[in-house]
């Protein structure tokens, strides 16, 4: 006889303190079975009595277990057996589970794990609970953790970005902006490229000082900073910790020169050490903008500024004296897509002198997180997007070569290529170089010497 392939159909009642019925997370082919109480994982159970009902040839089957350990009063247990022939039909995702409902204010629909964790956790629906989310709290609130940095400069090599050094004060972002490159980075911390990093924020308490360290070395060589490119330098926490004004103030000082780029309007804050760095050429920016349509950015990027706001933020960078471009980025294919030509004219006549766009990038944890939130939000057009954007990554969802992952391959990305340089043609964009930030006037920090002893005093001074 086959060796039958357990699988999990009534759950086990539980005595453990949750008083909960059990989700099982996976089917074994012996009568080794795991299942998930209030946190605890117990497998391979000691005192499992098992009787076999039905036919011999393992197809129609019924195993009847009964349970009795520290966790379980008592239990019987229903499980079909399953033949090696039919294991590829059967299987826990027999039973999906529902998609959980979008939170307010929250880009990704759910916490998926990191591609770092040992234990991977898949959820099916055994009828025993009517909503598979019900333990997870209605209202996630952001939490803020203080990290004490060891450097605070990330340097790259990559061709296609224009830039070599970047600065970060934060890890994660409270925008949640559900197609964020940077969200696969939390991954390294042990939480979820998903909802923990846009409510799992960690501050560098100590970049402005770390800062200040790496400036008064003898071996730095100065070059142009990008500030806040992995996460925004201006999120929602800066408002109340004021790490990215105290890195600006170090940088005035020095007089180095730097760029930023953020979708949020609390930059014009800072305008009272941004305009003279920038009247000196020593500081240029770039705000982002997705789409116009406030409905779609509310979804798209919660907890940014809305649409009209960043304009506004680019009138008044660009009438402070503030070289500004705008960032099209990322360009999804019939959601922002279509409205390509209308952020161009807007941003133009609001002041931007400079634009530039990037196809949507679904790097590791983002594309399940892209789909889910696609599935949520627009399920309507979720197979058309995803269609199209394998079409423009040669047949991938994301294909990280230097020379294709900005701007995509193919004819559909040819053609969007053709439709941003007739627009920025016509709107006068990008008529000038952006220019280089002057690097003359870095004052590299001053270090005292040591008094020397005189000459005739024989006695050296140990302090």
């Amino acid at each position: 006889m086959t060796q039958p392939r357990c699988l999990l159909t009534i759950g086990w009642i539980c005595n453990a303190p949750c008083h909960r019925p059990i989700r099982p997370s996976i089917s074994y082919p012996d009568q080794r079975l795991r299942a998930r109480c209030g946190g605890f994982f117990c497998e391979s159970w000691p005192d499992l009595d098992s009787t076999r009902r039905g036919s011999t040839n393992g197809v129609n089957t019924v195993y009847l277990y009964r349970c009795f350990t520290p966790f379980f009063r008592f239990a019987f247990l229903r499980v079909p057996a399953v033949t090696d022939s039919d294991s590829d039909s059967h299987s826990v995702n027999e039973f999906p589970i529902a998609p959980p409902a979008p939170r307010k204010h929250r880009g990704a629909v759910t916490n998926l794990q990191g591609r770092y964790e040992v234990d991977q956790r898949e959820a099916v629906d055994d009828g025993w609970l009517s909503a598979p989310e019900d333990d997870e709290p209605k209202v996630l609130r952001t939490q803020v953790f203080e990290e004490r940095a060891k450097t605070i400069l990330t340097r790259n090599a990559s061709p296609d970005i224009p830039f070599s050094v970047s600065l970060n004060p934060y890890r994660g972002c409270e925008h949640g902006c559900i197609y964020c490159f940077a969200r696969p980075t939390h991954a390294y911390l042990g939480l979820s490229p998903g909802l923990d990093f846009e409510s799992r924020i960690y501050a560098k308490i100590n970049a402005p000082e770390l800062l200040e360290r790496e400036l008064s070395k003898k071996s730095y060589v100065p070059e142009p900073i990008a500030l806040g490119v992995n996460t925004d330098a201006w999120q929602p926490v800066e408002r109340d910790l004021r790490l990215t004004r105290r890195v600006i103030e170090v940088l005035s000082e020095r007089q180095h020169p730097f760029a930023a780029i953020t979708k949020s309007s609390l930059i014009e804050r800072d305008l009272d050490l941004l305009a003279p760095m920038a009247a000196r050429g020593q500081f240029m920016a770039a705000i982002t903008i997705t789409t116009l349509d406030a409905e779609i950015a509310r979804t798209l990027e919660p907890r940014a500024a809305t649409p009209s706001r960043r304009l506004r933020a680019i009138r008044t960078l660009s009438e402070a004296g503030i070289p500004v471009g705008v960032s099209i980025a990322p360009v999804i294919p019939f959601v922002t897509e279509p409205d390509m030509e209308r952020v161009l004219e807007a941003c133009a006549e609001a002041g931007a002198s400079n634009a530039s766009y990037i196809v949507l990038r679904l790097p590791w944890e983002v594309a399940p997180l892209f789909k889910d939130w696609l599935t949520a939000h627009f399920p309507d057009r979720a197979d058309r997007v995803m269609s199209r954007v394998r079409d423009m990554r040669g047949g991938k969802d994301y294909d990280s070569s230097f020379s294709t992952r900005m701007k995509g391959e193919g004819l559909w990305a040819d053609l969007l290529k053709q439709r941003f340089h007739k627009a920025v043609r016509r709107l006068g964009l990008n008529r000038r170089d952006r220019g280089i930030l002057d690097m003359s006037h870095f004052r590299p920090v001053d270090v005292p010497r040591a008094d020397k002893p005189a000459h005739d005093d024989p006695q050296l001074n140990l302090f």
